[in-house]
């Protein structure tokens, strides 16, 4: 599904767009990968390759009309807005998000749309919610980015209703991403890439939730794999080369790969794009979907 066929509008989107650029380009610790234009462009696209694999999610929870809904690291809002038709008028859907740049531009974007959404611009542990008064959750990589997930699932328990849902897509195994043919260069990126995500959470928390959700209180009701594999004529193809180009540059900074390395590991992902047969399999990820009994 694409977005600008669901539910945007040329004018309305350029008109966030101009307002997203008007700010500041960086905003300091908010986003692993920044805040900048090139980031927004990036989750974007991102949401059209796992866009599908959102809908199908809420589908098993039953997410509907008159229901308010919360995404949870909401970021600039791809999934709220369309969260937001599904609750409808008589619904409502609360984004919440660390980033001030994020949360302005979906605050701003529902308004051109007249969507009812309330954001909280906070860290998870900080968020507000009333007990027993959220119908359904979604949460996409929020919890891979905390050092905390098991007590933010404890909180959230406390504001789903009774016979609430909560649908989790989170990453299983990062180190899947691998290409064929293997290059040297490509690879070291991604190595160091993934170590620098090991070293500040667990990335792979998707294979921990089953327990957390039971030691939370929650019913586990599915669990599915999510996984993604291209050919540079795909446009699976396209999310990885545009986590490549933002996230190697930002690690020269942090000492995991010099600038010599991020060049050549670029240089190595364009050499990869020209081969016949070239293949990327993307980090395998778990969708986990709980209910509060």
């Amino acid at each position: 599904m694409i977005v600008s066929q669901k539910f945007l509008s040329e004018h309305n989107f350029i008109f966030s767009l101009t307002y997203f650029n008007a700010m500041s380009q960086q905003e300091a610790n908010a986003y692993i990968l920044g805040t900048e234009t090139a980031e927004l462009h990036r989750l974007g696209l991102q949401h059209q390759v796992w866009s599908s694999e959102a809908i199908k999610g809420w589908e098993l929870a039953g997410f509907t009309a008159g229901q308010t809904l919360l995404d949870l690291g909401c970021g600039p809002g791809f999934c709220t807005t369309e969260l937001a038709y599904i609750a409808g008028e008589q619904g409502k859907v609360i984004g919440i998000d660390k980033s001030s740049h994020f949360i302005d531009f979906l605050d701003n974007w529902a308004r051109q749309l007249s969507l009812n959404i309330e954001t909280q611009c906070c860290n998870f542990d900080e968020m507000v919610l009333e007990d027993n008064s959220i119908d359904g959750i979604y949460d996409r990589w929020a919890l891979a980015w905390i050092s905390n997930p098991k007590e933010i699932l404890s909180k959230l328990h406390k504001a789903l209703k009774k016979g609430g849902v909560i649908v989790t897509q989170e990453y299983f195994d990062w180190s899947t991403l691998q290409t064929e043919p293997h290059i040297p260069a490509l690879a070291k990126g991604i190595a160091a890439a993934l170590q620098s995500l090991r070293d500040q959470n667990d990335i792979d928390v998707g294979r921990k939730l089953p327990v957390y959700f039971e030691e939370c209180g929650y019913e586990v009701i599915s669990s599915r794999p999510l996984t993604k594999m291209a050919t540079p004529g795909e446009f699976t193809w396209h999310w990885p080369k545009s986590f490549f180009g933002i996230y190697f540059p930002k690690l020269v900074g942090s000492g995991y790969l010099t600038e010599e390395e991020v060049r050549d590991a670029l240089e190595a992902f364009e050499a990869l794009e020209a081969l016949p047969g070239a293949t990327i399999f993307t980090p395998a990820m778990r969708e986990v979907i709980a209910r509060k009994n």
